[in-house]
């Protein structure tokens, strides 16, 4: 069995240098089950870029690592992160996390000594690379200040950038009520001037009808029509001629008027 762990990965293209490795494209979807064999326990860093990975749970029995990269994977959460009691460094750049908040409570609960990390590239996070249509710088300070707020205090470095104090105070100020909101809307980009309107159109009338049952539900006996209908001698309107002309400094119109349409 054991044979079979050491083989079941390239080993030709994993490089090791002291207790640093490295072992990127190969299209790997788990860590292999021999290469701590080949490593060694005693492995400091690790570089796992440009794989598939969408588990790390193999990365338990790294216990002494200091720095990992898993930039251009395919992970969506960070849910098997084991425990990595020394981790100062780490890095998941371009990967599919969706979930920008469950990754930081799983990052601070698993590596409470980190210093550096990255997220840079990821559908959850508000930087501009990721999304610069929909992201704006204000998105992103939000976010760091609640990186800063839930990452641990020996956080030094975020994303592309080093944590000042300025972000450290305000994180410790405000960074609890800045959570990052996501909003799902429809793709429009597709669609033609006529299919747009009526979409508009349809959420509109769609709206109004909620609305309105909304209303209907809290009270029975409500209804949008007037209560009673006004007979002719009812009717406020009056027509006649004014006797006053309206004259205002940016009224242009008034110009082509003339006394006899008053």
């Amino acid at each position: 069995m054991a044979m079979k762990n050491e083989q079941d990965f390239n080993r030709t293209a994993l490089t090791v240098q002291l207790n640093r490795a490295w072992y990127t494209g190969q299209r790997a979807e788990r860590i292999p089950g021999g290469l701590i064999g080949l490593v060694g326990p005693d492995c400091t860093a690790l570089d796992l870029s440009y794989n598939n990975l969408v588990s790390v749970t193999g990365l338990k029995e790294f216990i002494h690592l200091e720095e990992l990269v898993l930039d251009n994977n395919c992970l969506r959460d960070l849910n098997t992160l084991p425990r990595l009691p020394g981790l100062t460094t780490l890095s998941v750049n371009n990967n599919k996390l969706s979930d920008i908040e469950n990754a930081l409570d799983r990052i601070k609960e698993c590596c409470p000594c980190l210093r550096y990390v990255s997220l840079l590239g990821n559908p959850g996070s508000p930087d501009q690379l990721t999304d610069p249509n929909s992201n704006d710088e204000d998105d992103y300070e939000r976010y760091r200040h609640y990186a800063v707020h839930v990452l641990p205090s020996t956080l030094k470095f975020l994303d592309s950038r080093p944590v000042t104090g300025k972000e450290r105070r305000e994180a410790k100020e405000r960074g609890r009520f800045m959570k990052m909101v996501k909003v799902n809307l429809p793709d429009v980009s597709a669609l033609t001037s006529e299919e747009f309107s009526a979409a508009v159109e349809g959420n509109r009338q769609q709206s109004n009808s909620n609305f309105l049952q909304r209303v209907a539900k809290n009270n029975p006996d409500y209804t949008p029509l007037p209560k009673s209908i006004r007979g002719p001698s009812e009717l406020k309107s009056a027509y006649g001629k004014c006797r006053y002309r309206y004259s205002g400094k940016n009224s242009e119109g008034n110009r082509f008027i003339s006394n006899s349409d008053l």
